[in-house]
């Protein structure tokens, strides 16, 4: 299985003759580039044009990150697995107003069913789960627009989150979701973990014939890949956010993990490397696959959800989101 690589310190990718490097002022580690898809850089990394050449050989993406540990941008080499026909198809269901209702609507009932996925678990949340169900049952059929669909997952999100104050630590007290900035640790927890799971999937999709940019729940639009926002929407509660309460829960992340700065918070480089690593296990562990009776990573359900997708656009059969059985 192709691996990623979290660089959460300060130094240099160099190549030297058919090796690539990553250097501090202590250390001279060698990067294993052939089993590498992709990159994170957290940490200030410089790196030349000969490193970037040698990266995009092997379609490495890199994933940049700001000072507070949030996405600011992407490195992606020339795509090789490209299809024109699969593009203007995707585009054609963009067009239509119907195509576009239906795929929208599968991203927000998948996102809806693992919000409820992670409440039944909870003997505490039941009343928000019953809130959550009711607002879904009297919503879904009365929906017209695409804008009419994200007002509902909004206020389905927001008894969502919620219900976080029922079953997380105090110390985590969820008011309301903030996003530009989180002013508290576990707005913070949740912006970070977002933003992982975005650069995830964008890494996903590029290695498939799939047009980052054209999406369907959120507006296309400049300055991001829209699509990854949409299949974000399923994998944010089945992904991130078990991986949140686990890690509040099992006090494996505490306040000490956190910094603030002018009404800003976030995690500091402690706390980053231990959301990384058991964010990583979690996209490692597998499930059986029930219609390929075979293991398959929960990063591993990302790229067929983007199959499925393709599959979808050329007529070969009708997307039906991903709903964790397990």
């Amino acid at each position: 299985m192709q691996k990623t690589l979290y660089i959460n310190s300060n130094g240099r990718l160099r190549r030297k003759e058919n090796t690539l490097y990553f250097e501090t002022e202590t250390e001279k580690r060698a990067v294993d580039i052939e089993n590498i898809e992709q990159i994170h850089i957290f940490g200030e990394v410089d790196l030349n044009t000969r490193a970037l050449n040698y990266i995009s050989q092997y379609g490495i993406v890199l994933h940049f990150y700001n000072y507070y540990g949030f996405y600011a941008g992407s490195f992606m080499p020339r795509k090789k697995n490209v299809s024109g026909d699969v593009v203007v198809r995707q585009a054609l269901h963009y067009l239509d107003r119907d195509k576009r209702m239906f795929l929208a609507y599968c991203f927000v009932e998948s996102a809806v069913y693992h919000m409820m996925r992670n409440l039944r678990e909870r003997k505490e949340a039941e009343a928000f789960l019953n809130a959550i169900e009711d607002e879904w049952e009297n919503g879904r059929f009365n929906i017209s627009s695409i804008p009419e669909l994200m007002g509902l997952e909004g206020r389905v999100r927001n008894i969502y989150y919620s219900s976080f104050n029922q079953f997380l630590p105090e110390d985590f007290y969820m008011e309301r979701r903030e996003k530009r900035p989180p002013t508290n640790p576990i707005n913070a927890l949740i912006s970070f973990g977002n933003s992982l799971i975005y650069s995830t999937i964008l890494t996903e999709i590029y290695h498939t014939q799939l047009d980052p940019s054209i999406s369907f729940l959120h507006e296309p639009g400049e300055k991001r890949f829209s699509l990854s926002l949409d299949i974000s929407e399923i994998f944010k509660p089945l992904i991130v956010d078990s991986v949140i309460f686990k890690l509040l829960n099992n006090r494996q992340i505490t306040l000490e993990h956190f910094d603030e700065d002018l009404n800003y918070c976030y995690l500091n480089q402690e706390g980053r490397k231990i959301f990384i690593k058991e964010l990583q296990n979690k996209l490692e562990t597998t499930v059986r696959h029930r219609q390929l009776n075979r293991n398959v990573s929960y990063k591993g359900y990302i790229r067929l959800e983007c199959y499925k997708l393709i599959k979808h656009f050329i007529g070969d059969s009708v997307y039906s989101p991903l709903k964790a059985w397990w």
